[in-house]
């Protein structure tokens, strides 16, 4: 960045944190959720989102629905779009593209609309169907019992750095055809751009991600260039092959390592803090390791790796009481969703045999169905299934720490005990 880009942004910057915590000290319980305590603990305030008119409006100028259903119809409804009419990123942009406060980081399709999206999405697709994906269930099994192996025979260790992460990092790189030596690299600036998602909080973090995503292209620039050489039988040699712009390309592969390993990462988290600290249904996972998938459904339910999807429509639409008229950013609070009372009883109870399992919407619906599910699904399963079995009695100890962030609700570290 120029230096008069900078002065721009910072000052942009600095009034919308500003406005938006005034905003959220006067009450605004969207904007509360940007910052702390309520970002902590976002659940009382999703509550009274849910108890609220439907869509509510926040004073930021966005509509928020919270509700099980109106979220499940926002985004399965395909008036409603992922950019505005002009193609800029929703909340605005200064320069009619990608808003580098709020959108900094090129989400290659989940950023895109139709046609766009259609094109770029049936390029992979093929690679992440259920019985595709199944294929990777003996490697990521053995990946699986080997870390919990491993964890276990330490007695203290990291949930998210020793297990969590490693894991579906391993998967990824196989199916993109990451050569081992990468993988780590691949996986620490995956992280850093992992972290800038759902927007940045200072110039400085801003530059570092900025950095980060430019080594990942880098990298992956290399390994694409390398593939049209010589090809193998993984992903990247098949984006080589096709006839794409080499940076887009570039941005789907990026795309497709992030998220291949961070919801799987951020699931597993959120799933074991649950259980472990709920302490039943942990003993319940021990006693029947064969349930994880339940687990991990409950987990998927309970807390949603990705808290909230935002859409716009082109035309005037009616959704609940409101007409909601072009560049209206509307925000469908999926994690809200996951605990609304009209849906599943008890919704704060982590509950394995729950049976409305599976009603939820973690991996949002519609166009935009996260491509991974079944992949996230199935390393949630191995993992959650070897840990039970090989640390029934795992238990937190202090030392925790989330991030702090709207969009994604996961743990930077979670320091378990055998």
């Amino acid at each position: 960045m120029d230096l008069r880009r900078d002065v721009a942004l910072g000052a942009r910057l600095a009034v919308v944190r500003t406005g938006g915590l005034a905003l959220a000290l006067a009450g605004d319980p969207v904007l509360r959720l940007l910052y702390r305590p309520w970002i902590d603990d976002p659940v009382p305030i999703q509550r009274r989102l849910r108890e609220a008119a439907q869509p509510y409006p926040s004073r930021s100028g966005v509509l928020v629905v919270a509700t099980a259903a109106m979220c499940r119809d926002l985004v399965r409804d395909r008036r409603f779009m992922v950019r505005t009419r002009s193609g800029g990123s929703l909340g605005g942009s200064v320069d009619g593209g990608r808003d580098p406060l709020l959108e900094p980081v090129d989400l290659s399709f989940l950023g895109m609309d139709p046609p766009e999206h259609t094109r770029l999405r049936r390029l992979v697709g093929g690679w992440f169907t259920p019985a595709r994906v199944n294929a990777y269930e003996p490697l990521a099994t053995r990946l699986a019992e080997r870390l919990a192996d491993d964890a276990a025979r330490r007695g203290r260790f990291d949930l998210v750095a020793d297990v969590a992460t490693p894991l579906p990092v391993a998967v990824i790189a196989e199916i993109l055809g990451v050569p081992d030596d990468d993988a780590d690299v691949f996986a620490r600036w995956g992280q850093a751009v992992g972290a800038g998602l759902g927007g940045v909080r200072s110039l400085r973090a801003l530059h570092r991600l900025d950095a980060a995503v430019a080594e990942l292209r880098g990298l992956l620039g290399g390994l694409l260039e390398r593939r049209r050489h010589d090809p193998a039988d993984d992903l990247l040699s098949h984006l080589a092959a096709e006839d794409v712009d080499t940076h887009e390309t570039i941005s789907l592969a990026a795309l497709l390592l992030l998220a291949g390993f961070e919801t799987t990462s951020t699931l597993l988290g959120n799933a074991v803090a649950a259980m472990t600290d709920a302490r039943e249904p942990w003993a319940q996972l021990a006693a029947d390791p064969a349930r994880s998938g339940d687990a991990v459904e409950e987990s998927l339910r309970l807390d949603a790796p990705i808290q909230f999807t935002a859409r716009t429509p082109h035309e005037t639409v009616r959704l609940g009481e409101r007409d909601v008229t072009p560049g209206t950013v509307v925000m469908a609070m999926l994690g809200a969703a996951g605990r609304d009372p009209e849906v599943h009883d008890d919704p704060d109870v982590f509950d394995l045999d729950r049976p409305t399992k599976g009603e939820h919407l973690a991996f949002s619906g519609g166009i935009h169905y996260c491509l991974g599910a079944p992949l996230a699904r199935l390393e949630g399963r191995v993992a959650l299934a070897a840990l039970a079995e090989r640390t029934p009695s795992l238990r937190r100890v202090p030392g925790a720490v989330r991030r702090r962030s709207l969009l994604l609700r996961s743990y930077q570290s979670l320091p378990v005990t055998v």
